[in-house]
């Protein structure tokens, strides 16, 4: 995973999605509220989930997905700690012998990348793209999936 060498703001003007004083009016409100600006673009309305999406997955070159259109293997996802999923919001959706596809909202945690290579070893990682929205009711079906297990195992006892 690599990243380009224009900033996400720069993309996003050269790319029409917003204009040159619209980025600075959000550089200047970001210096304030520390706020990703993908993420105060979306508040303010002036890009979608999706636009910021296609730029991300272009800067970092990595395969944009919505999880909405792919099944999640939640067996795969229940192999990883919690708080790989929940505190650090990256989902391991499938795996095979070799590889372990795991969806990322931030292309930028590099630890968390890190620290989810060593959970899959000895399997290599596939990392995808996905909108923050996404991965929020991704991990939300996480929690009560996990609930619901729990729940069943104390029936059981």
């Amino acid at each position: 995973m690599r990243k380009k060498g224009k900033y996400l703001g720069e993309l996003l003007v050269s790319k029409g999605f917003i204009t040159d004083s619209q980025l600075q009016m959000v550089i200047q409100e970001q210096m304030r509220n520390k706020k990703f600006i993908g993420e105060m673009l979306i508040e303010k309305g002036m890009i979608t989930d999706d636009e910021l999406l296609k730029v991300l997955a272009d800067q970092f070159e990595i395969e944009p997905i919505r999880l909405k259109n792919v099944e999640i293997d939640w067996d795969v996802a229940s192999s990883f700690p919690p708080s790989m999923i929940t505190d650090y919001k990256c989902l391991p959706i499938k795996a095979d012998e070799e590889t372990v596809t795991l969806v990322i909202s931030n292309p930028l945690d590099v630890w968390v990348l890190e620290k989810a290579e060593k959970e899959a070893a000895p399997r290599k990682l596939k990392v995808v793209l996905t909108t923050s929205q996404d991965m929020n009711e991704a991990i939300k079906e996480y929690q009560r999936r996990s609930i619901r297990n729990m729940m069943k195992r104390w029936k059981k006892d």
